[in-house]
């Protein structure tokens, strides 16, 4: 696999198979930076590209030699004293697993028990309009902060031993990183979007059983298809399969954009931030950069997203068929107000969610959380959230005709199995002809 980083010592046969199918995900632009293959291999890390996003980058061989194997050992010390497993060697069904769960080579539409299947929304138990019933949490939120509440609550509770989550970089608010968190007050501070490159499912407390794992649809994908295929003694332990939360994504920005719009609000790059949020603090919420003696700068999320973050998203989420997280047990999205046509208004006001269960089991604990007095909620037509989210509903729709321009330019795209994207397109075959001719062109214009 091609990462900058020279290789020391001869890979394993395992590692060396893993390595080539990264490689080729890497090289075809489908890498989403969801971090699962280094759950699978030790010596991989998810670091930052050139052009702003996260990449697997081999650190070192596997399995390890003496100094490497020291290292893992003390990493495996200090994962025990916080109950988590750590992967120390290159299993010989990496490979499979890794083809399996990569959203750069598939994605599979997620049918559990009990669903009813939405074409565009995906499967549903039940859904509902929600939001915290804690005021502090509705407002730090991005959308009334139903999935923070939840999430603290089952920590709180003893429901879940640990959270997997993304917050701001304390040393440096600019980034973004993956923590496991312990506590309600630290899964608090860290509610709010984050657009910004950030790879939950390498964490490796993201397999363990007891945890809760908050991640894009990306990795709620891969997470799902890895707890599925751990050997039977993981899958065996005490705490039950990890508990999946996951939003609605219209794709991951460069980490270059988030630089760019701070500047553009007029911080130096090499001035240091106390703190920085994308959303939240109302609803949507603005993007706010805090400097060292509390001043800020801010901008609204439509500027903010439309002018700067959106623009720069990377192409695998640009042929995303599962924006709206159909892998996870539990799914939060905007509830948007809407015009007198139908389109979203980002007018500020108290944070709504729309609250998806996807599984019996994400039902179970909407419920126990509402009668806990976590959250409020009120009955949803799964229809009515559709009609104020059209990025989803066109995305998908016409998605067939981004993935056949792209592979007419002799672009390689992810298989996607059973989201009907054919039967979509039929519907909306005007745009989706179209959707392919612009595709086409610019993958023609991009090729080397």
């Amino acid at each position: 696999m091609t990462t900058g980083i020279e290789q020391t010592a001869a890979l394993s046969p395992a590692a060396a198979r893993l390595d080539a199918a990264i490689a080729r995900v890497v090289a075809s632009g489908n890498c989403s930076g969801c971090g699962a293959c280094a759950l699978l291999d030790p010596g991989l890390e998810m670091r930052m590209s050139p052009d702003g996003f996260l990449r697997p980058t081999r650190v070192s061989p596997a399995p390890a030699d003496a100094t490497v194997a020291a290292d893992l050992a003390d990493a495996a010390d200090i994962a025990d004293a916080a109950d988590v497993a750590v992967v120390t060697d290159v299993d010989d069904d990496a490979v499979r697993r890794f083809d399996a769960a990569c959203p750069g080579v598939t994605v599979s539409a997620a049918r559990p028990p009990g669903s009813t299947r939405h074409p565009t929304m995906g499967p549903v138990v039940r859904a509902w309009k929600a939001w915290a019933t804690d005021s502090d949490i509705r407002h730090r939120g991005s959308s009334g902060g139903a999935l923070t509440a939840i999430a603290a609550w089952l920590l709180e509770t003893g429901q879940a031993a640990r959270m997997v989550g993304a917050t701001a970089d304390s040393s440096e608010p600019r980034r973004t990183v993956s923590v496991t968190i312990m506590s309600r007050a630290d899964a608090v501070a860290a509610a709010g979007s984050r657009y910004a490159p950030t790879a939950n499912a390498a964490q490796p407390a993201a397999l363990q059983n007891g945890s809760v794992f908050v991640g894009k649809p990306c990795e709620a994908s891969a997470i799902r298809s890895l707890v599925g295929s751990r050997p039977a003694a993981a899958a065996a332990e005490a705490g039950g399969d990890p508990v999946i939360l996951s939003f609605f994504c219209a794709g991951t920005p460069s980490q270059h954009a988030t630089d760019a719009l701070v500047s553009s609000l007029g911080v130096s790059a090499d001035e240091p931030l106390a703190d920085l949020w994308y959303r939240g603090r109302g609803w949507p919420g603005r993007f706010t950069a805090v400097r060292r003696d509390g001043a800020s700068v801010d901008a609204s999320y439509d500027e903010s997203w439309g002018s700067t973050l959106g623009p720069s998203v990377q192409w695998r989420c640009k042929i995303c068929a599962d924006g709206v997280g159909e892998s996870a047990d539990i799914t939060a999205a905007d509830f948007w107000r809407a015009d007198a046509h139908g389109y979203p208004v980002f007018a500020e006001g108290a944070g709504r969610s729309a609250l998806i269960a996807r599984t019996e089991r994400g039902y179970e604990i909407v419920l126990q959380a509402v009668e806990a007095g976590v959250i409020s909620v009120t009955p949803m037509d799964i229809d009515d959230l559709a009609a104020v989210q059209p990025l989803q509903t066109t995305r998908r729709s016409t998605l067939a005709g981004r993935l056949v321009g792209s592979r007419l330019a002799g672009g390689p795209v992810p298989s996607f199995r059973g989201f009907g994207l054919l039967v979509l397109a039929v519907g909306r075959l005007r745009e989706t002809v179209r959707m392919a001719r612009g595709t086409y062109q610019r993958r023609k214009r991009a090729a080397p």
